[in-house]
């Protein structure tokens, strides 16, 4: 796609004008060709405004220009509303600050970037909260918020985000700047007075309200998510001529904003959650009205196909066996000033149900938290279901809660007469439901069966007195639908309205006025793959289709998260959407489409993407829809370098196995090599940073070790096969040595292989998949021995047991052994209770490896660490940053220990003396002893030591 005559002096004045990013290259512009909405506009170019004369800047030139501006945030829309042909503004980047908190007025002053967590932790300071909460709290900004009027669980309480907007400072296209607030009459006729831009915008307002005033009362549907269109009901003078209302839910069509005041909310010290089980979703949104006039803080709605995603997806998860009996459940939240006043208010709401629905109440934060996760996780969980791809479009319709049941019973009957499915949860309490719907959006006949659909929903939930959208903004996705919600004398208004503001229509044109089709720019639609997405890995979830894969990606964004679980080390380090799961999933479903990103699996951008993914495999649990970006790295660089020279790393360490093997040959003299001033040269050659030292494998191999011990035989007891991979028997073989004396402590007979054996690992990551299949194969055929297989190494662990099918799926002998194995922990915990270790307790803290985190699960070794008498910290830290070969390649050090300084090394430094560091992954080990000198131990060595049979 080539882009305008333009925009070579367009990108060359806002680089000489703008002090952060303006980026005009393919890449740049696929990453933020979409949100998290069905459609795809390319942008112009992307700048990244490091202060607010960036933005009075880059609006300057791009209308000089005649260029559109579209402002983003998180890009988390969901109706389009964050995508756009012109310049695209990214404030999420680095306007990003809480600039005061007022806990005497109740107030704080942000800029648009920040991201409601952050703003949520300095008012929590104060005890104060920002009531709007949607879903993706943990990433969604301000600016974003009052785009498109947010609002989430609490607003049954609190409100929407128009209702705790104080004031803004805004920018119109044309250069003016002003704060807009409240506006008491007085103060209005001055304005008007003025004989300047900001006089002629208030003359225009107050005419338009005067005109249309009484149709706004009589025509706007009176329910508390009432989104949809543009909040001219601020304008009326019972609502006090309110701008800085009027102008939330714009979705930065009418001006840009430059920062806020908002209001604030006493947050509940305790909070505990009531929830109530029905027989069907009907009955649950029936009794929606009886709890609305209780005080609670929510009043959420649980599908059990919902829930049945969870329990397929996560039969461990916690928040299961929380849910009373039904099939559809209500998440009631209540609170107060202590545990147990929270508790009562919960169990009021239970007496209030009676016998109408089965209950419990919970008041743990761990159990509450829980079962948050389900209704937050919610979108993703539901866009891959019973075989079928299913997209928003019809995403938030609210309607009165008195007519929530009736409304749900008619859209069920019209998902049904369209033969789509839907299933259908949200916050019942305000009568606002989402739901996912298996559109076809991929053909032009599925497109005009959409608009149809999203036509007679439109009609229906009008027919209920309510809104199309009750929470995210029009976008392209129902701004065209207005003109069925409302008079055409409002339409006419809203158009009114923005040409006051904006009569040149260069702010994110085509929402709400003068609306773009619903069924134009479909991202599936206009952009089809045109290169073979077929994989030579099996891809199972996606049959085998890399289009499929990254069509799991709907952009909700959690892997923009900075805190918790482990997913995207690399983002949390740049700060950088191309360095996202979702970025890189974006970035491949253009290079498949071929128009941006051109050059298909020889994409330079695709490829410098991927090139700090740590492969931590992170995202194929803590991403809702499983996106598994580990695997796609390894199918893309095994397609991009197929017959081309490769990076230096992928021979050194690619082949490490390899070179290992050669070296416990002559082990004196590899250490010499290793250690010495040859080390250098290595390095150099090898694509190793040179800041890095390069691990010093043992003298003798663990096999070597084996091949020398005295048989020993425990009678009666099972054979299990220690499998020896090539961090275990070249680097620790101690580490073997102590898992092999634990388990024979534990009445376990231990066998190893005698020959050498390899998972392919190391060849499977940097895209050697032909070497990697041969060297598992021939590893599966030598272990073939009826035993279950131990490992020691998570990553190695997780390979064989899930890798290893992706990559020979149709091999038994791969299959067995898949099947065969265990981590240490899953074998040793059972036998654990009948062997009890000494009682004295010790602390430890663990580190969690992050293929363990995605693939293995940790409920074994925390019952092991337990049984062993140890209290442990286990690590919500991510990644320790060195993955493998990552954190050795030239280029990624600095990433790599801004991964390890996130979390681990900050709680390695301020843990007590005396505290045992456990960590099982070679890596996590490598990276804390090179950083902070610190000798963690693996889990076989620490039970080792506690059954009294330690080897050193």
């Amino acid at each position: 796609m080539t882009l305008g005559s333009t925009t070579p002096a367009l990108a060359a004045e806002l680089r000489a004008a703008v002090s952060g990013p303006a980026r005009f290259d393919p890449g740049t512009r696929a990453l933020y060709a979409t949100d998290a909405s069905n459609y795809r506009q390319v942008p112009t170019g992307v700048v990244f405004p490091r202060s607010t004369d960036d933005v009075l800047a880059a609006v300057d030139i791009a209308a000089r220009h005649g260029v559109a501006v579209t402002s983003r945030g998180a890009g988390t829309s969901i109706a389009g509303n964050a995508c756009g042909t012109g310049i695209v503004l990214d404030f999420a980047r680095h306007l990003d600050r809480v600039l005061e908190i007022d806990p005497d007025r109740r107030t704080a002053r942000v800029q648009p970037g920040v991201v409601l967590d952050s703003l949520r932790a300095a008012a929590g300071e104060h005890g104060l909260t920002f009531g709007p909460d949607p879903s993706t709290h943990s990433r969604c900004t301000l600016g974003g918020m009052i785009g498109n009027n947010s609002c989430g669980t609490h607003s049954v309480a609190w409100g929407k985000t128009v209702d705790n907007v104080h004031s803004l400072d805004v920018l119109l296209a044309d250069g003016t700047r002003l704060e807009v607030g409240a506006t008491p009459d007085h103060e209005l006729d001055a304005r008007c007075a003025r004989q300047d831009r900001i006089g002629a915008l208030h003359r225009e307002l107050r005419a338009l309200r005067d005109d249309v005033g009484d149709l706004v009362r009589t025509s706007f549907p009176d329910l508390t998510r009432r989104v949809s269109g543009y909040n001219l009901d601020q304008l009326l003078p019972e609502n006090g001529f309110h701008l800085a209302r009027a102008l939330v839910g714009t979705e930065g069509g009418c001006a840009t904003v430059l920062g806020a005041t908002v209001r604030l909310v006493e947050a509940p010290p305790a909070r505990a959650v009531a929830v109530l089980g029905f027989p069907d979703t009907y009955a649950a949104a029936d009794e929606v009205p009886r709890l609305r006039g209780l005080d609670v803080l929510a009043i959420e709605g649980l599908s059990a196909e919902l829930v049945d995603v969870v329990r397929r997806r996560n039969p461990r998860s916690p928040a299961l066996a929380l849910l009373p009996g039904g099939r559809s459940w209500l998440l009631v939240e209540t609170g107060g000033p202590d545990a147990a006043a929270a508790r009562r208010a919960a169990e009021q709401v239970v007496g209030a149900m009676g016998r109408r629905a089965e209950s419990a109440v919970h008041v743990d934060p761990a159990r509450t938290g829980a079962l948050w996760k389900i209704r937050e996780e919610g979108s993703g969980y539901s866009t891959r279901m019973a075989g079928s791809e299913r997209w928003s479009g019809w995403e938030d319709a609210a309607v009165p809660p008195e007519r929530l049941g009736a409304y749900l019973r008619e859209f069920d009957a019209l998902l049904e007469r369209f033969g789509r499915r839907g299933i259908t949860y949200g916050h019942y309490g305000d009568g606002c439901i989402h739901v996912r719907i298996d559109f076809d959006l991929s053909a032009a006949a599925g497109a005009a069966d959409y608009r149809r659909f999203l036509e007679a929903a439109t009609d229906l939930v009008v027919s209920h007195g309510g809104s199309v959208s009750g929470e995210h903004g029009d976008g392209q996705a129902r701004s065209e639908l207005l003109s069925r919600m409302y008079p055409p004398e409002v339409i006419a208004a809203f158009e009114r309205f923005k040409d006051a503001f904006d009569p040149a229509g260069l702010l994110n044109p085509g929402q709400i006025a003068r609306p773009r089709p619903l069924d134009a720019d479909l991202r599936l639609l206009v952009a089809p793959p045109r290169v073979d997405g077929r994989t030579e890995l099996a891809l199972h979830a996606d049959g085998g289709d890399l289009a499929a894969a990254t069509r799991r990606c709907v952009g909700m964004g959690k892997c923009l998260n900075t805190t918790g679980g482990v997913m995207c080390p690399s983002y949390r380090a740049t700060r950088d959407e191309e360095h996202s799961t979702r970025g890189r999933a974006h970035l491949l479903f253009e290079m498949l489409a071929g128009d941006v990103v051109d050059q298909g699996w020889r994409s330079p951008e695709v490829r410098d993407a991927l090139d700090l993914c740590l492969s931590c495999k992170g995202c194929k649990t803590d991403c809702p829809v499983d996106v598994d970006m580990a695997t796609y790295k390894a199918e893309f660089l095994h397609r991009h370098y197929r017959h081309r020279v490769r990076p230096a790393a992928h021979y050194s360490m690619g082949f490490l196995p390899l070179w290992l093997a050669l070296g416990a040959r002559a082990p004196r003299l590899t250490g010499r090599l290793l250690s010495g001033p040859a080390s250098g040269l290595l390095k150099r050659l090898g694509g190793i940073d040179p800041r890095r030292a390069i691990p010093q494998p043992a003298p003798r191999t663990l096999q070597a070790w084996w091949s020398r011990r005295a048989p020993r035989r425990t009678t009666g007891s099972p054979s299990v096969l220690l499998f020896p991979d090539t961090f275990t028997n070249h680097f620790d073989p101690g580490i073997g040595r102590d898992a092999v004396a634990a388990l024979e402590a534990l009445g376990h007979s231990v066998t190893l292989p005698r020959s050498p054996v390899c998972c392919g690992l190391t060849w499977y990551s940097t895209g050697q998949l032909g070497t990697a299949r041969t060297a598992l194969t021939r590893t599966a055929r030598t272990l073939d021995r009826g035993l279950p297989v131990i490992g020691l190494e998570p990553s190695c662990t997780a390979f064989l047991r899930t890798d290893a099918l992706e990559l020979a799926p149709d091999d038994p002998a791969v299959t067995a052994l898949a099947a065969a194995t265990r981590t240490f922990a899953e074998w040793v915990e059972p036998a654990l209770p009948e062997h009890p270790t000494p009682e004295a307790e010790r602390s430890a803290l663990v580190q969690m490896h992050c293929h363990q985190y995605s693939d293995l699960g940790f409920g074994a070794d925390r019952a092991v660490l337990a049984a062993s008498g140890v209290r442990a910290d286990v690590l919500d830290s991510g990644c320790c940053g060195l993955a493998g070969n990552f954190g050795f390649e030239r280029g990624h050090y600095e990433v790599s220990m801004a991964c390890a300084e996130h979390g681990l090394l900050p709680a390695v430094r301020a843990a007590e003396p005396g505290t045992e560091v456990v960590a099982d992954g070679f890596s996590c080990r490598t990276q804390l002893h090179q950083a902070t000198g610190t000798r963690a131990v693996h889990l076989a060595s620490l039970l080792a030591e506690r059954l009294g049979v330690r080897a050193n």
